[in-house]
């Protein structure tokens, strides 16, 4: 094949198990529980993998559906996408079956790979195929079908802008929209997170994985499994402390990216004093901001480790990045900081008009380099409003004072985040209206010591219509995920207007918190 030497190819991301494979195929490369995958066995079954799904007519272009908890197949089935050139789809497996119900539609997905234990979710309409992972009535096993795969495809040819992953982010109109994420800006993302996040790290390094794969979490495996470093995957299925520490102490972690609730919920337990942490050289957080006494909580826990970096799934993370040698215990010059821009990366605090700000002056926070996606996808709109002379608007405000460290100061939107979760609360109140007792709500953030943020509803009534506040969320329970449940539901008699008659969420809250003071007085 003839290359022009203008060509934009690039190095397909699926590269990285085969590298590993031939230079470094005895040592591991994924670990869950007492099972241990060298980099050999695991490329063997990327391999496979490819092979079932190219069997199933998925070819380069399509689109793969993930609907998993974290295990070895959610990671193989990553590189398998990639191999053959399709766009891996996770979802957050949090979500409920209507959730996954648009990513099918949005997408146009012809393959869902399923855990069984969402059998509601693999009932989706839409993808060709259904594929599950684990023994399960509904579909056959990945498992058993790699078994019997035909020829294993080659390594597709991939351009730097070819389609690698559909991220899934909410937008401000709440439904969930596809920033989509390509072979070369994720492999500039790669280099930009081993630059800035865990400088130095090599194939000795562990990772331990303690947030959900379809997300930030499963960015940073990438990051690591490039240098040929191993991930270790938790077996519990609920958060559990003792098991994080254990694994810690056992494969002598050096790396983990958590949001800072997660963090917060690490150095509080009493198990992190019964194991030895000391090979921990960079634990990551980002998702949301992290209140100060956390961070001092954290640091004296943990010793000067931390790292935080602020970013979207649209930037893939990168925007800043507050270093370990950035964190004190003790100096608050730069109380509140998410860092400054990340490597490679231009921050840009600009104006309504598009401007930049002075220092020190609040606007919105815009940026502009390689991490930053390819658009949304099949959504023009979106794109229009995402971007402004060049540079991607997150919709988060801040400024940046003279030495170039930004603070994040609000959002331009409604949504908050709870537990590291983006939650945009239109979704949420569009459904609950759909309740027949309802007949205005408003859904906002209030801030929280455990989450950072949560979710509260004020509900009007209709005339003569009754409900409880009980009522209201067992309506709301199966109908969206369960960490976008508000924690608090109040029933007014009427929710506050402003001067035009629009129902204004700062009045809303303000009466919501002269009411607290009043009864707490």
């Amino acid at each position: 094949m003839t290359i022009s030497p203008f060509s934009t190819r690039t190095m397909n991301l699926a590269h990285f198990p085969e590298q590993h494979a031939r230079r470094l195929g005895d040592q591991p490369a994924v670990i869950w529980g007492d099972t241990v995958w060298d980099w050999a066995a695991f490329d063997a079954r990327v391999k496979a993998m490819a092979a079932v799904f190219a069997d199933h007519g998925v070819s380069k272009g399509d689109r793969v559906l993930v609907q998993s908890r974290n295990c070895n197949q959610m990671i193989e089935s990553m590189y398998a996408c990639f191999r053959i050139g399709a766009a891996w789809v996770p979802a957050n497996f949090r979500g409920a079956p209507d959730d996954l119900a648009w990513m099918a539609e949005l997408s146009g997905a012809k393959l869902l790979l399923c855990d069984a234990a969402f059998p509601d979710h693999a009932k989706v309409k839409g993808p060709e195929h259904v594929i599950a992972i684990g023994e399960t009535i509904f579909a056959p096993d990945i498992d058993a079908l790699m078994q019997d795969a035909s020829e294993i495809p080659e390594l597709a040819t991939v351009d730097r802008d070819d389609l690698a992953w559909l991220f899934f982010t909410s937008g401000t109109s709440g439904r969930p929209k596809a920033a989509m994420l390509t072979h070369g800006q994720l492999g500039f993302v790669i280099n930009n997170h081993l630059c800035d996040l865990v400088p130095g790290a090599t194939q000795a390094d562990a990772s331990l994985v303690v947030a959900p794969l379809s997300h930030g979490a499963g960015m940073h495996h990438l990051m690591i499994a490039a240098k040929g470093a191993s991930t270790i995957l938790t077996t519990s299925p609920q958060f559990d402390t003792q098991e994080i520490w254990s694994l810690v102490e056992k494969y002598a972690v050096t790396n983990m990216f958590t949001v800072p609730t997660i963090l917060k919920r690490m150095v509080e337990t009493s198990d992190v004093a019964h194991y030895d942490h000391s090979s921990l050289k960079h634990v990551i957080y980002a998702g949301a901001p992290m209140y100060r006494a956390d961070q001092i909580r954290a640091l004296d826990v943990l010793g000067p480790v931390i790292v935080q970096y602020f970013g979207l799934g649209e930037v893939t993370g990168a925007i800043t990045v507050l270093p370990a040698g950035d964190h004190s215990a003790t100096d608050d010059r730069r109380d509140g900081t998410c860092g400054y821009p990340r490597t490679g990366m231009q921050v840009e605090i600009q104006a309504e008009d598009g401007s930049p700000s002075a220092p020190n002056v609040t606007g919105e926070i815009c940026v502009t380099g390689p991490a930053v996606f390819a658009g949304y996808w099949q959504n023009p709109d979106a794109n229009a409003e995402s971007f402004r002379n060049g540079m991607f608007r997150t919709g988060d405000l801040g400024h940046m004072d003279e030495e170039g460290y930004v603070y994040i100061t609000g959002r331009a939107s409604d949504m908050y985040i709870s537990g590291g979760s983006n939650i945009y609360p239109r979704e949420i109140e569009e459904k609950l209206l759909t309740h027949p007792a309802v007949s205005e709500v408003a859904i906002f953030g209030m801030p929280d010591e455990a989450w950072g943020e949560i979710g509260v509803a004020v509900v009007a009534l209709e005339a003569e219509q009754d409900a409880t506040e009980t009522e209201l969320e067992l309506f709301l329970k199966d109908k969206i995920a369960s960490y976008k449940m508000p924690r608090r539901f109040h029933i007014w008699e009427e929710i506050p207007k402003s001067g035009y008659g629009k129902m204004a969420k700062r009045l809303v809250r303000a009466e919501l918190e002269r009411r607290q003071s009043l009864r707490a007085s």
